[in-house]
């Protein structure tokens, strides 16, 4: 494996307090050496001045669709999209055909992204089947390599279900992560209920759904004292919700998508599904009352929620699946809209974007401290990016952010010591 040293390149790490100018040595795939004016030989090095080093992005909600609809994204295709976007480590939801509700699916995933471009961790999901009903054997997944449960892509429909699902993966130490609806509110709907479903004549999902479905997870944490992470918050309720039952001291996180702070149901007069999702986009009121939650605490982490569909599902306006890419845009988004916007420091965003999901996953990631692994994005803020769906890595093609100009790129991303994108 090559050695690395990068020269002269601005260091923000949000584990240690570090914002300066430093040099980064790497070796055997770790970070050997982080100070000023390093004069080891390496066999690359890399002129860091006017860039930007920060622990590799940690992404803790992404569909691989692997195994079982790998016409969309496979293992490799989606890791492969992940290092372009300066994503070093993933969790990949268990929403896959099969289901990943067993040892060896579990395994396959772990087996078969030990050669991929980021480090993939499993989400095994809570219910048999993804059907909300009868639960998994939550050991036996942990056993086999899983370090989250969820049923994602639907809530848990029964509650006495979710709520064993807390209580043991607790005691396991590992995360549940909850979609939050309800299906009887949010039945038949295609995208937001409001003016915009009205003028389309579309049955919209009322904000009600998302809300009512927090505030159950949001009793469960609190009846039991367990943790919960909220997934793609989308509305004003849920992070009212939410920072409520945090003053209260509830046990509970949150994540939201690049998708909801910059965009509005207003793009879905396109009628273009590219812009369909589940959580749909909400109204303004929502996108700025997510983007108080992420500065105030409220809202813990930035994730994708990447979900890959194929040019042809995603074709007809009413019948194409919900789901949008963003691992190869989230970062660069975020800093455009959070940062340069004058929401949030870079700082700050890096470590809703790395330090934090590390951390509550409880994985060797989001931090650059000697002795780590070597996951290490490098980035500029001001260069102009336009997102180009020719240009993208994965399989699928389906990003809100289509042509969108950014005000940041990722330049070059490491992952276990290895270059993995080097801005091609």
């Amino acid at each position: 494996m090559n050695s690395i040293l990068i020269k002269k390149i601005r260091v923000i790490d949000y584990s240690q307090s570090i914002d300066n100018e430093l040099d980064i040595l790497i070796d055997n795939g770790c970070i050997k050496d982080l100070k000023k004016d390093i004069n080891e030989n390496a066999d690359i090095i890399i002129d860091g001045r006017g860039l930007i080093a920060a622990p590799g992005l940690v992404d803790m909600h992404v569909h691989l669709r692997d195994p079982g609809f790998t016409h969309k994204e496979d293992i490799y295709s989606g890791c492969k999209s992940a290092a372009a976007g300066g994503v070093t480590s993933l969790l990949a939801m268990p929403n896959t055909k099969p289901a990943v509700d067993n040892p060896e699916i579990v395994k396959y995933i772990i087996d078969k992204s030990k050669s991929a471009d980021a480090n993939v961790y499993v989400c095994a999901s809570i219910s048999k089947n993804l059907e909300g009903e009868n639960i998994c054997n939550l050991e036996e997944l942990a056993d086999a390599g899983a370090i989250a449960f969820s049923d994602d892509g639907r809530p848990v429909v029964s509650t006495a279900v979710m709520a064993e699902a807390m209580k043991k993966a607790d005691k396991l130490g590992l995360l549940v992560t909850a979609h939050c609806e309800d299906l009887s509110l949010a039945k038949g709907g295609i995208i937001n209920e409001g003016k915009i479903s009205e003028k389309l004549g579309v049955k919209g999902i009322p904000n009600a759904a998302e809300d009512c479905g927090t505030a159950r997870e949001i009793a469960l944490a609190a009846a039991y004292n367990v943790p919960v992470h909220i997934c793609h918050v989308s509305t004003a309720g849920s992070v009212a919700l939410i920072r409520d039952a945090k003053r209260r001291g509830v046990k509970i996180t949150a994540e939201t998508c690049p998708h909801y702070f910059m965009l509005t149901e207003n793009e879905l007069l396109k009628k273009d599904a590219d812009y369909r999702m589940n959580p749909p986009l909400r109204t303004e009121t929502d996108r700025l009352a997510v983007i108080e939650g992420l500065k105030d605490g409220t809202i813990d982490v930035i994730v994708t929620d990447h979900a890959p569909h194929t040019a042809k599902e995603k074709s007809d306006f009413q019948t194409a699946p919900n789901g949008s890419i963003g691992m190869e845009t989230s970062f660069i988004a975020s800093i455009t809209s959070l940062v340069v916007g004058g929401h949030l420091t870079l700082n700050e965003l890096i470590n809703k974007m790395s330090a934090k999901p590390a951390n509550l996953l409880k994985i060797n990631a989001g931090t650059l401290h000697i002795g780590a692994n070597a996951d290490i994005v490098i980035f500029s803020i001001g260069d102009t990016y336009i997102v180009d769906i020719n240009k993208l890595h994965g399989k699928s093609t389906n990003t809100p952010f289509k042509n969108m100009k950014m005000s940041a790129k990722i330049h070059t991303t490491i992952c276990n010591g290895k270059i993995v994108y080097n801005g091609d």
